[in-house]
């Protein structure tokens, strides 16, 4: 028997990764896109999953992405929209406009291209669940994150619109809703590849939470019963109560 299938985008590092592999220990079989195929590879011969490179700003690329799942043996059950990220910390007035637009066009627009492409195969299996991996971005603004709090807030009034227009269907809609998350990549690309700056964002944090945690939270929303939809789980370490209120110890 075929096991259902999974599609984890932005699988390449991070949370998408180890979604990717709790997914896969959970029964799943798991189609594993990004841009970096040679990431894809090695990780999708770990999990036994099949690997697409794949970049979700070009149509052409997740219209292929479609057709490939489609010939993979299952049905398509589950959809992680996990990529996504930021750019810079700049304030409204200094702008870099090329940033705003990079990161609406991977969290909002990326995330509605997959999930319009592949949204006949979730309702055709008749027990579809897609999950969009947002933030606590998109919940709350803050200063010099404009670009990339916008981009998030979009992605959210997408998914809320999305269970709205789904309600009948047999799809669940799940947001989920990280704090601080310490990944190998997410703030050395937003600090442009300082690597001091970014350490900066976890200094004193004891524990942050990191990329399996997110993995646990993917893998318990859409193991629950087709009936139950988590709506939205906002998820932070014990460190952090709020966007601006986080613990930091010297030690750390």
């Amino acid at each position: 028997m075929s096991r259902p299938l999974a599609v984890v985008t932005g699988a390449s590092s991070g949370i998408g990764a180890a979604t990717a592999r709790r997914l896969a220990a959970e029964g799943f079989h798991v189609v594993v896109c990004a841009r970096r195929f040679d990431r894809l590879r090695e990780l999708a011969a770990e999990i036994d999953g099949t690997p697409f490179a794949c970049d979700i700003t070009v149509d052409a690329d997740v219209t292929a992405l479609a057709a490939a799942v489609a010939d993979v043996p299952g049905e398509l059950r589950l959809l992680v929209n996990n990529a996504g990220g930021a750019l810079g910390f700049e304030t409204v007035a200094d702008a870099n406009l090329s940033d705003w637009q990079h990161m609406y066009d991977v969290n909002v627009l990326g995330t509605a291209r997959v999930t319009k492409a592949l949204l006949p195969l979730l309702i055709a299996s008749g027990a579809g669940t897609i999950v969009v991996v947002s933030s606590t971005a998109g919940l709350v603004t803050y200063e010099g994150g404009g670009g990339y709090t916008a981009a998030k807030h979009a992605e959210t009034a997408l998914t809320e619109t999305l269970r709205l227009e789904l309600c009948g269907e047999p799809v669940r809609v799940v947001e989920i809703d990280p704090g601080m998350v310490k990944t190998e990549e997410f703030s050395l690309v937003r600090n442009r590849g300082d690597a001091g700056a970014a350490a900066k964002v976890y200094a004193g944090v004891a524990e942050p939470l990191v990329a399996d945690d997110i993995a646990d939270c993917v893998a318990f929303v859409a193991t629950r019963p087709q009936h139950v939809n988590v709506d939205r789980l906002v998820v932070r370490p014990l460190a952090q109560a709020a966007q601006h209120k986080v613990h930091r110890v010297a030690d750390a």
